[in-house]
């Protein structure tokens, strides 16, 4: 409902095309009519109302400085499009940093034919995403390429905030004994992704997961401050490879224990069904935070009180032995060495 309400208090303004055309990107007439009528009156702001080549901010103590860029196929899914995924991905990488976001950057390169009620659809979830992050588009640039030369829209971010005052996350600051804490199911938002270029239908819909994690570790670090060692979201790769990247960046071993990983049960049945380790699946929602043994239990109630974290879970522990390995003990009591992802198993993920 939120989401349908702002659709409706932003109708798409009169333009003079139905799609993108070259002329819209050639800084002209058109580019100018594109973004008066849509980009700057959606995103309006005091940074943005300037229409510089850059933005002028005020920041504080510590700063964190991020970028990504974003090639989703499909760019519209259930749960989300490019446009809210490119806010909530440079929100999310920001709060891994232990930053409060404050200020990003967008830059659009669209292919010609785009439609421009895809294109405002788009625009529209940025600032909803942006709302509801708690942060400002303060600056960007469009650019269009030729039809065949693009894949409809091509989104890149940069991401700019304040370093929290408690935050000290770094991986040589992980210990044995830490305990890893993951903020809510896995494997949601690649299965999602499959699904729709699949063509496959589940009895409930299963939408991505994609969504801003930044006041969620705020609150972490608000109570438990350097307590918490490490934060990362599992995104390409998923779980097994950040906590193996985790395991060789610290030079310790990581014990998992999948009888704790929280999967959705339809988004594991699909799993099964498409021969795929919820382990490896692609997330956007989620993030994994090593914490301090004696704060572990009480910062997983803390997440499991937050809309975002009612299935958060202990899933692990970092140990001295097997180092720079991540070692699976399975539900039925083997162990075995859970591996990086060797390839890429779901291109365009994000």
């Amino acid at each position: 409902m939120e989401k349908l309400s702002l659709q409706l208090n932003c109708p798409m303004p009169q333009l003079d095309f139905d799609v993108i055309t070259l002329g819209h990107g050639s800084g002209g007439l058109l580019t100018h009519r594109l973004l008066e009528a849509g980009i700057f009156k959606l995103l309006d702001n005091e940074y943005l109302s300037e229409q510089h080549d850059g933005a002028f901010l005020h920041l504080n103590g510590k700063v964190a400085y991020t970028t990504d860029s974003f090639v989703v196929s499909p760019i519209f899914f259930p749960g989300g499009n490019i446009g809210s995924l490119s806010v909530h991905g440079t929100v999310n990488d920001l709060a891994m940093c232990g930053a409060v976001p404050k200020f990003l950057s967008l830059g659009f390169i669209i292919e010609e034919g785009l439609r421009m009620e895809d294109l405002w659809e788009i625009i529209v979830s940025i600032r909803h995403a942006a709302d509801l992050s708690g942060v400002k588009i303060v600056t960007g640039d469009t650019k269009v390429v030729e039809k065949g030369k693009g894949d409809r829209i091509f989104i890149n971010t940069t991401g700019i905030g304040e370093v929290h005052p408690k935050a000290d996350i770094r991986a040589n600051r992980i210990r044995p004994g830490d305990r890893i804490i993951v903020s809510g199911d896995v494997a949601t938002h690649g299965i999602t992704i499959m699904s729709q270029r699949e063509g496959l239908e589940f009895e409930t819909s299963i939408e991505s997961d994609s969504r801003p994690l930044n006041f969620m570790v705020k609150k972490l670090l608000d109570k438990f401050g350097q307590d918490i060692h490490f934060l990362r979201d599992p995104t390409r790769g998923g779980v097994a490879t950040t906590l193996n990247e985790i395991a060789q960046k610290s030079n310790l071993g990581v014990q998992l224990e999948q009888s704790q990983v929280p999967v959705n049960e339809q988004v594991e049945g699909a799993c099964e069904m498409l021969g795929l380790d919820p382990l490896y699946v692609a997330n956007e929602g989620i993030f994994l935070a090593i914490v301090a043994s004696e704060v572990a239990e009480p910062a997983l109630d803390l997440l499991r009180k937050e809309a975002f974290g009612g299935s958060a879970a202990i899933i692990g522990e970092v140990s001295e032995s097997n180092a720079g390995k991540v070692v699976l003990r399975s539900r039925i009591g083997g162990r075995r060495v859970v591996n990086m992802l060797p390839g890429e198993q779901l291109p365009r993920i994000c």
